[in-house]
C-alpha cells in the first residue's frame, strides 16, 4: 500500500512539473499554443541554419536571449563638462571609444536622456582594436542653471549599456 501512495505522489509531481514546463514553453513568446519543435542536428546540417531553441527553466517568460558575441569598449572620458553655457546654444563633444575585445563592436542605439541631448554613433561594426567616436549635441532651449544629461550606448558588450553623461550650467541669454 505504501509503495502505491509513493508511485501516485511522483506521478503527480510528474503532471505538475509537467504543467509547468508547458506554461514556461508557452509564455516564452513563441505566439503558439504548442510547444515548439526540437529538430534533431547532425553533422550535415546547413551551418547557416540556426541552432534548435532550447528550454531554459531561469529564463523569464517574455525574457529575450541575446546571444550575439560579446566585446568590450572603453571610452577616454564617460563624461563632460561644457561649463557655463547660454539657453539656445548648440555644444557638441565629441566621445571617443576603442574596441577593447576580440569581437567586432555593433553599436544597436545611442539615446539621449532627452531631446535636448542628441547622439550621433557610428553604425558600422568596429573591428577589435579599433576606435570610434560618438558625437553629442546638446541644446539646452530654455533650461536654467545646472544640467546633468545622459546618452545611452546599447552595444554587444557586457553590460549591454554604458552610460555618458554631460554637464552643463546654463545661464539665461
Amino acid at each position: 500500500m505504501k509503495d502505491k501512495i509513493q508511485i501516485a505522489l511522483l506521478a503527480v509531481i510528474a503532471v505538475a512539473l509537467g504543467v509547468l514546463a508547458w506554461g514556461q514553453l508557452k509564455d516564452s513568446g513563441s505566439g503558439s499554443s504548442t510547444p515548439p519543435v526540437v529538430a534533431a542536428t547532425n553533422a550535415t546540417a546547413n551551418p547557416a541554419t540556426p541552432a534548435p531553441t532550447t528550454f531554459d527553466p531561469m529564463q523569464k517568460a517574455g525574457e529575450v536571449v541575446d546571444n550575439k558575441p560579446k566585446t568590450t569598449i572603453n571610452f577616454a572620458n564617460y563624461e563632460h563638462d561644457f561649463g557655463n553655457i547660454k539657453q539656445d546654444s548648440e555644444n557638441k563633444y565629441v566621445f571617443t571609444f576603442t574596441n577593447t575585445g576580440t569581437e567586432p563592436l555593433i553599436i544597436e542605439q545611442a539615446n539621449g536622456s532627452c531631446g535636448c541631448t542628441v547622439p550621433n554613433y557610428p553604425k558600422n561594426p568596429i573591428p577589435p582594436g579599433g576606435t570610434g567616436e560618438i558625437e553629442v549635441e546638446y541644446k539646452p532651449g530654455k533650461q536654467e542653471n545646472a544640467q546633468t544629461k545622459e546618452v545611452t550606448v546599447i552595444a554587444n558588450t557586457e553590460p549591454r549599456e554604458t552610460k555618458l553623461r554631460i554637464k552643463a550650467f546654463v545661464q539665461k541669454s
